[in-house]
């Protein structure tokens, strides 16, 4: 199983691509934006915002690595910056001082802005998906890794968005909470540690 599938990257890449995105967290902004929307309507939205968010990172992750060497950023330099960024985004979970992405006027773009983007993939999600790419290199087990990652995400994404309702009436306001504060304390975890490896991989350089 190890030769087909690099077990450590996909655990790693899930988790971080998980805790981001933050499937409970959202629930309540998705029900909020689609608080006037039929059954119907809202089904089809958790699915366009959850396709919106693979293809927006799909994008990255294919054309990222060009962009970076477009605008001459060495990868190190991406580590440190995307950790630093990630922290910010556990910040604002341990705070609860996430950014309001708004309300639209219509409902046909509410799936694709904020909720597709950048609600969930946003800044931090590109990052740490980028990352992602750039460690699985051209080595096979490590690309099926990311690839099964990115997909078990979004299901499980999708998922929570369809069943949206189902979910908050489940584990409560509280439970949702809970949650997104165990997230923001295991990111900023991840968030430091990818700080500290850019730091090391240029003083390895110097």
């Amino acid at each position: 199983m190890s030769s087909v599938l690099d077990l450590t990257l996909f655990a790693s890449t899930f988790f971080t691509l998980f805790v981001i995105m933050d499937p409970a967290g959202s629930i309540p902004i998705f029900l909020s934006l689609t608080g006037r929307m039929t059954p119907k309507e809202r089904a089809s939205a958790a699915w366009q915002a959850t396709a919106v968010s693979a293809g927006v990172l799909a994008t990255f992750g294919l054309f990222g690595t060009y962009i970076l060497g477009f605008l001459h950023i060495s990868v190190q330099a991406m580590q440190i910056s995307g950790g630093l960024l990630l922290l910010l985004v556990a910040l604002q979970l341990l705070t609860g001082e996430e950014s309001d992405p708004g309300k639209p006027a219509g409902k046909t773009h509410v799936a694709l802005v904020p909720l597709g983007t950048p609600l969930l993939a946003g800044p931090g999600t590109i990052v740490a998906f980028m990352l992602a790419v750039g460690e699985a290199g051209t080595r096979v087990p490590a690309i099926t890794a990311v690839i099964s990652a990115f997909v078990l995400v979004h299901i499980i994404t999708w998922a929570s968005l369809r069943f949206s309702v189902l979910i908050h009436r489940l584990i409560g306001e509280g439970g949702i909470t809970l949650l997104t504060k165990l997230f923001g304390m295991l990111l900023a975890a991840i968030a430091v540690q990818l700080m500290v490896n850019g730091v090391l991989a240029v003083i390895a350089e110097m």
